[in-house]
């Protein structure tokens, strides 16, 4: 079982991802991989496809990383963990190594519900011991705010520009964390660095955990998302107080609730303080708010409705 999180043990932990990087002011991604790694109390080996995190993280002879860390090609981050994991095996079986190193993944939206996708689910598929975590901003931010499949509907990037043509992206958000479950992984999970208990508990009950592992972690890009320096937090509260980014975690193919917001906020909070979605309350694009906010509560109906039936059968097991 996870030893319990302890905020007093926490703060006297060492931080294993370094200031000094070159990620943009406010982003998130290093607020996330921090979270992450005072979470995980073994070893640990980590691997980062190209992206925000990794360019901006290891230049030429300096690193931010006081893990042993691994860049990988965009594509490819799940398949060179694959081979870190499975090489740490036959080490262990020949004697050659001992102790219990776990292994995970950084990986953006891009490189993970995109390009990377064939090498996640090959990975997931085998049943390798790993955590993959995508910390997901939405659009392919290290390469100029290009749309993909996990930018939101309407959303304005550089690929689906809003104007007169088109009102921003025509497709609604891939939902890769349902994707992920129905691979029959032991455990998935969404989280948000606004929840910072909530995310790391996950991480350590995932490390508990034998064979694959997904989690999906919200990180606000002010530069893409168009918002304040210092709204990465504050967004991602309001992200999950509007249900628009449910915290939840399918363990066994049972769906839990970790968080519900005392008031649903409507999705437009969170959208208005992002200068992405800033042409949607314009007259005229009424249609997209409504069918955002439809496609939320919809969701969050399901998931409320699913995560009901799993406390029922639990308390059906234990009756």
């Amino acid at each position: 079982m996870a030893t319990p999180l302890k905020l007093k043990e926490l703060s006297k932990k060492e931080v294993l991802f370094n200031h000094g990087h070159r990620l943009c002011a406010g982003c998130g991604a290093p607020i996330v991989v921090k979270m992450v790694l005072l979470a995980i109390e073994q070893p640990v080996v980590a691997v980062s496809s190209t992206g925000c995190l990794e360019v901006s993280s290891c230049i030429s002879t300096f690193t931010s990383w006081k893990i042993p860390w691994m860049h990988s090609a965009f594509e490819n981050a799940a398949a060179t963990l694959s081979g870190l994991e499975t090489a740490y095996r036959a080490l262990r079986k020949r004697g050659q190594l001992e102790g219990d190193i776990k292994f995970v993944t950084f990986c953006g939206d891009g490189g993970t519900y995109d390009i990377g996708f064939q090498s996640l689910s090959g990975a997931m598929e085998r049943g390798h011991d790993m955590l993959y975590i995508c910390y997901d901003n939405g659009a392919y931010m290290n390469t100029g705010i290009q749309r993909s499949s996990a930018t939101p509907l309407g959303a304005n990037t550089t690929t689906s520009p809003a104007g007169k043509v088109i009102p921003g992206k025509l497709q609604p958000r891939k939902d890769l964390t349902r994707i992920m479950a129905a691979h029959g992984l032991p455990y998935v999970a969404q989280a948000s660095p606004s929840h910072w208990m909530d995310l790391m508990k996950k991480v350590r009950k995932a490390m508990e955990i034998k064979g694959p592992k997904f989690m999906n972690i919200l990180s606000p890009c002010n530069r893409g998302w168009r918002s304040r320096l210092d709204d990465a937090i504050m967004l991602s509260r309001l992200a999950v107080q509007t249900c628009y980014w449910p915290l939840y975690e399918v363990e066994d193919g049972k769906v839990r609730l970790t968080f519900k917001p005392k008031e649903k906020k409507p999705v437009t909070e969170f959208l208005k303080p992002q200068g992405r979605f800033k042409h949607l309350f314009a007259p005229g694009n009424e249609g997209l708010l409504e069918a955002l906010q439809r496609r939320v509560d919809e969701e969050w109906q399901r998931l409320l409705e699913e995560s009901a039936r799993a406390q029922e059968v639990k308390e059906e097991e234990h009756a």
